[in-house]
């Protein structure tokens, strides 16, 4: 079955004919799934690997990461949301690396959200202590250098042998750059 439709353009009549068999009425919006940032953000973590035997590095979705990342300060709420009720490893370690390059990025108030990502403070995951050592490392939060602390020591009492890899060069690197920094500023004045 056929519909012709006449327009009017100008002094011309235009006629369409519309063939039913041609049009979908499933969507009319035909974007992809992971259009919208709410859909972005539940694929954090999917299709994470994280480092084990073969390997000593996560690899993450990096398209999906540099989407939400160049987003910036529009991202940052829904970050903040999705960093405040993870908990499955992978998530949790996809959520702060896309924290991470939004710092690269040039996003502003990354800072702000310290108190939601504290709760991975005294994680004994070394995947974490890695990314969360990090985002400490680059936004220079006074409130981070303790845990960061507690977090060498606590990993150099007990080291955990099952990784190939030593999360406290990160740790100790967030808490050598928190001194340069800090001190900087007295030793270098004028």
């Amino acid at each position: 079955m056929d519909l012709r439709i006449y327009l009017h353009k100008g002094n011309k009549m235009i006629i369409k004919t519309i063939n039913y068999r041609n049009i979908s009425f499933s969507s009319q919006n035909n974007k992809s799934k992971l259009d919208s940032m709410d859909e972005k953000i539940n694929e954090i973590g999917k299709r994470t690997v994280l480092p084990n035997g073969k390997i000593n590095y996560c690899i993450f979705n990096e398209r999906l990461v540099k989407e939400i990342a160049n987003k910036k300060e529009v991202a940052l709420p829904y970050i903040e949301k999705f960093l405040e009720r993870a908990s499955d490893e992978k998530e949790i370690v996809e959520g702060l690396y896309i924290l991470d390059c939004m710092i690269e990025n040039g996003t502003k108030g990354v800072e702000r959200i310290y108190p939601t990502i504290s709760r991975f403070n005294e994680s004994e995951s070394p995947n974490v202590q890695v990314f969360l050592a990090g985002v400490y490392r680059k936004i220079q939060v006074p409130d981070a250098f303790g845990p960061l602390c507690s977090m060498l020591i606590r990993n150099s009492i007990k080291p955990n042998r099952n990784i190939n890899f030593d999360p406290n060069e990160e740790v100790g690197g967030a808490i050598l750059e928190y001194i340069r920094n800090r001190n900087a500023t007295e030793t270098y004045k004028n």
